[in-house]
């Protein structure tokens, strides 16, 4: 077989998908009972809760195994049948959503958690506006369907209205949330009873009953199953593998990952049903085929993630062609070449090198420094895939190191989780560089700063909140005036783009209003009262 063969038959292998849902929906348990039932793990490490769980396996920040939830995204691959998964653990909290909007511009499809008695949460709905955005298609799992909550008609609906897609029931719960008695195959016609392990630390095994065996032993439970999927039947709620890919329709999976219940069903959907690696749209909209030269996407670049190694790394997911370590390609940002000697893939905390990978697959390049988020790597034929767009940051803060005598520390742990992305580094004239502003979507991103410059740095730095809420877009040409102003301050990003820092919004319509000379747009561009920019 020829080689342009092999790299499209290993694409059409690949599941990339990521997890997402509101934070405490139980992302990081589901990911470990996936693992579980794929065979890559022998024991779950969430058990009775997060309060009394021990650290699952996509949890590696100090911070993360303290409190419990995930705020950095870890790729995991393994095998399940004759498919490849390269499984993406997104943040759960709101305050890190700029790294879960990274995460799903390299996936090809994404799971959507629900808790079962909150539906639809305030932070899965961003996430999923995110996921429509870079058109991905979703499959919908209902969690937590042990414990009490809403009926499953009324997050049928509660989907359907929310998101516009029509929810395809591929498993169906036996019995109300809380009172568990097992799953209805809609396909096959046949129920699924669980028997649950012991704190879900191993596979959950089944029964498979017969329709009338079921009938004969879950009475009541098992007729109304049946009777609501045939009403959802008659309304078009028809799992359709097309209609799934083109974002009209989300298949929908019941369960309790917690016990790894359900947890196998999901599996052989992904399998099944989520898309292979497919051609890549660049930057003069022409697509790059799987099928071409070797082209990869940086969506993601993390230090820290082993205290052992201090190393960097930059999550490329390869969008074309066939990887081979110790290739050199070529950054289409800086045009400047790249070596690729230490490749690897993560398994948690655990490391092993990557001699080749194919389209969809995610790869590690270890202190690949001149890699950014957004950048684009090719070998052959040149390529640009489109940029990361930044998020606005909403809080702000200045920070300087605790002990003058470690500036060197300081200034070398800024610039690096600058560069990774963790928050954004604004210089500000007024307070010089030794006294940098960091911009945050959410206040915890601030926390992790500081434990991971102390923790990886060896540098204690100490926060100023500033009481700033409003970010606009200005020029050179207005920034002193601007700086002049009451409630305001100029400060530059790191690509040279000039802010001003307003206190209200209020204050900025204010200032626009009595200096209707000067520059300043909201960040989509839009002047202020309007004036013409």
């Amino acid at each position: 077989m020829s080689e342009p063969l092999d790299v499209a038959h290993e694409a059409s292998r690949r599941r990339t998908i990521a997890v997402i849902s509101h934070p405490d929906a139980g992302k990081s348990t589901l990911t470990e009972a996936l693992l579980l039932h794929a065979q890559a793990i022998g024991t779950a490490g969430a058990v009775h809760g997060k309060r009394g769980r021990s650290t699952t396996v996509s949890d590696f920040m100090q911070i993360e195994q303290q409190r419990g939830i995930s705020i950095s995204s870890a790729s995991i691959q393994f095998d399940y049948r004759d498919v490849v998964i390269n499984l993406v653990d997104t943040p759960g909290h709101s305050d890190f959503s700029e790294d879960t909007y990274r995460v799903l511009s390299a996936v090809d499809a994404a799971i959507m958690l629900i808790d079962a008695a909150k539906g639809l949460e305030a932070q899965t709905m961003k996430l999923f506006e995110v996921c429509r955005r870079w058109n991905v298609p979703i499959i919908t799992m209902v969690n937590k369907w042990d414990r009490p909550g809403k009926e499953a008609l009324e997050l049928v609906d509660e989907i359907r209205e929310r998101t516009g897609l029509l929810p395809t029931p591929i498993t169906w719960p036996v019995g109300d949330a809380g009172y568990f008695e097992g799953l209805l195959d809609v396909e096959s016609g046949t129920m699924q009873r669980f028997e649950r392990s012991s704190g879900g630390a191993t596979v959950s095994h089944w029964t498979e009953l017969e329709p009338d065996r079921a009938a004969d032993e879950h009475g009541a439970a098992w007729h109304t199953a049946r009777e609501e999927v045939e009403l959802l039947a008659l309304d078009n709620h028809v799992h359709d593998t097309a209609r799934f890919l083109a974002r009209e329709t989300t298949p929908l999976v019941f369960g309790a990952a917690v016990h790894n219940i359900g947890i196998h069903m999901l599996l052989d959907l992904v399998a099944a049903e989520a898309p292979g690696a497919v051609a890549r749209r660049a930057v003069d909209e022409t697509a790059r085929a799987v099928d071409d030269d070797f082209s990869g996407y940086v969506f993601k670049v993390q230090a820290g993630l082993d205290s052992a190694h201090r190393d960097r790394i930059a999550f490329l997911r390869v969008c074309s062609g066939r990887f081979e370590r110790g290739m050199t390609v070529t950054n289409a940002r800086s045009g400047r070449t790249v070596t690729t000697k230490y490749a690897q893939q993560l398994f948690g905390s655990e490391r092993a090198t990557v001699e080749e990978a194919w389209p969809g697959d995610v790869v590690g390049l270890v202190n690949a420094t001149m890699l950014r988020p957004g950048d684009t790597v090719y070998l052959g034929n040149a390529v640009q895939f489109p940029e990361l767009p930044r998020f606005v940051p909403e809080h702000f803060s200045v920070v300087r190191a605790a002990d003058l005598s470690k500036y060197k520390q300081f200034r070398k742990g800024v610039e690096s989780l600058e560069q990774e992305g963790v928050l954004q580094v604004l210089r500000s004239e007024r307070r010089g560089e030794q006294h940098p502003v960091l911009g945050a979507v959410g206040p915890l991103q601030f926390e992790v700063f500081a434990q991971r410059m102390e923790l990886e740095f060896s540098c204690r730095v100490i926060l100023e909140p500033l009481n700033y809420e409003m970010v606009y877009l200005t020029d050179e040409a207005s920034a002193p005036a601007l700086d002049r102003q009451r409630e305001c301050e100029i400060a530059r990003r790191g690509d040279g783009v000039v802010l001003a820092l307003v206190s209200t919004p209020w204050r900025a319509r204010s200032i626009a209003t009595t200096n209707p000379e000067l520059t300043l747009l909201t960040v989509t561009g839009e002047p202020l009262v309007g004036r013409a920019a």
